[in-house]
């Protein structure tokens, strides 16, 4: 067996210290105009309690805050104190099952949290913003609230319609739009509305077998369901004893249906179904005329849940001969006719983000981490027009997803930057990267006095 990079098996380590640090030291020179917040939010420790958790995605959850201003970076951390970690602290062991770890618990116990909503709030994936307000999210139906500035939690502010929601809600006028899922005897995808006013439910779909589905898509006329036939049976997962996720069946003779419900009228438009494959991510969607257009990071299978187990990952981060799965962009243009399928370029592409002005446009730029080796470790930048794609590497560095903020005032749809958390695994620490978004030529580096543990994603929030 050959090692090349064990350093990377730092992002897994766990983070215990909260800090505030007033001035980070800043290499390089920060644009004058980048002015505001970076929050991030994902998994510090992989241990509640005596339970070891098992996958990426069962973590307990840190906030991550980076401030900038005038050139200055300043840093803070804070636990999100949610009653997961709040219970597995007084325990002595995880109470709450999270994606792939669950509690030790009797078929009663079961039943009873089924129906009574006792789901884990451990807001480990994403952070929106609610109006004023600034919530993080996971896939359970309770969203925590925070203080922007404090970090401290502040709690739960609406519930989702159904047991299961995305963390990557879209924004309009002011609201949050998400689709959630409803299980039980009826089971059925729900679209609904969060703003200052309450949670409205904008439109159901009756479901048999629910796929697991991490985000959706959405146009101007249509949301957008790409249903992988990665799926589960309701009734089955009370009595199964399993852990979340295992629940699910790879059912590849399915396919992939996609649906289109009107976000008017709350009727399905059309459903059209493709070769079977598997994504966690949407990019983008857009009305193209009559066509609907949709961009993923596409996977061949499911294999990429397995691969994100903790032991697995250590396997990946050892041994150069193990790779984790690796995605592709990907577009699906609807039509009278039917559906295709195109992959756009060669490079691999995950945790995808696009100048947010392009959201339910055509857009040309995404922006993303890639994989050269065996794990995480480049940034990509891809041309949707012709598949052209630029990167950042560096060794012993590992990105995460990278954040564009627009150059006030800027034409181009790629003049501006991008913020990413990269672990210095050589090093021992993090730095908050600045990049030139058209380029991808490094600007400045903020460096943490600690490592973060590799985590999902963020929102940066103008000053």
């Amino acid at each position: 067996m050959v090692t090349t990079q064990p350093t990377a098996e730092l992002g897994l380590a766990a983070l215990d210290d909260e800090i505030t640090v007033d001035a980070l030291p800043v290499e390089g020179e920060i644009p004058s105009w980048l002015s505001g917040n970076l929050l991030r939010t994902g998994p510090t420790t992989w241990h509640a309690g005596s339970t070891a958790l098992r996958h990426w995605f069962d973590g307990l959850a840190m906030l991550h805050s980076f401030t900038v201003h005038d050139g200055t970076v300043s840093y803070a951390n804070k636990h999100l104190e949610t009653r997961t970690h709040r219970s597995a602290e007084k325990a002595g062991k995880l109470t709450y099952g999270q994606f792939a770890t669950d509690p030790c618990r009797s078929i009663f116990q079961r039943i009873q949290s089924a129906f009574s909503g006792a789901v884990t709030d451990n807001a480990n994936v994403n952070v929106a913003k609610l109006g004023e307000r600034f919530v993080a999210l996971t896939e359970s139906s309770i969203p925590v609230e925070f203080d922007q500035h404090t970090l401290e939690t502040a709690g739960v502010p609406y519930r989702a319609p159904g047991q299961l929601t995305t963390a990557h809600p879209h924004y309009e006028s002011g609201a949050m739009l998400n689709y959630a899922a409803k299980l039980g005897p009826r089971s059925s995808y729900r679209f609904y509305r969060v703003d200052d006013r309450g949670t409205e439910v904008l439109a159901s779909v009756p479901v048999r077998n629910p796929s697991y589905m991490h985000s959706f898509g959405m146009t101007e006329r249509w949301f957008v369901l790409v249903e992988f036939p990665l799926v589960v049976e309701p009734a089955a997962m009370v009595f199964s004893g399993k852990p979340f996720i295992e629940n699910y069946r790879w059912e590849p003779e399915r396919g992939t249906r996609v649906t289109l419900v009107d976000r008017r009228s709350g009727e399905v438009g059309a459903r059209r179904t493709l070769e079977p494959f598997f994504a966690f991510h949407h990019v983008n969607a857009y009305d193209d005329g009559g066509d609907v257009v949709v961009d993923l990071c596409a996977y061949p299978d499911a294999q990429i849940i397995q691969d994100l187990y903790i032991d697995r990952m250590h396997e990946i981060m050892r041994d150069d001969a193990q790779r984790i799965s690796r995605s592709h962009l990907t577009r699906l243009r609807l039509s009278g006719n039917g559906v295709s399928s195109e992959q756009i370029g060669d490079a691999t592409i995950e945790l995808p983000r696009i100048n947010g002005h392009r959201a339910r446009q055509p857009h040309r730029y995404v922006w993303g981490t890639g994989t050269r080796l065996g794990w995480i470790d480049e940034i990509v930048k891809i041309d949707t027009s012709d598949g052209s794609s630029l990167t950042w590497h560096e060794p012993d560095q590992y990105p995460s997803e990278p954040v564009f903020v627009g150059r006030p005032g800027a034409a181009e749809e790629d003049d501006g930057v991008l913020l990413s958390v990269v672990l210095d695994a050589q090093r021992g620490h993090s730095t908050m990267l600045v990049l030139d978004a058209g380029s991808l030529h490094p600007l400045a580096r903020a460096t943490v006095p600690h490592h973060i543990p590799y985590h999902f994603h963020g929102q940066f929030s103008r000053a």
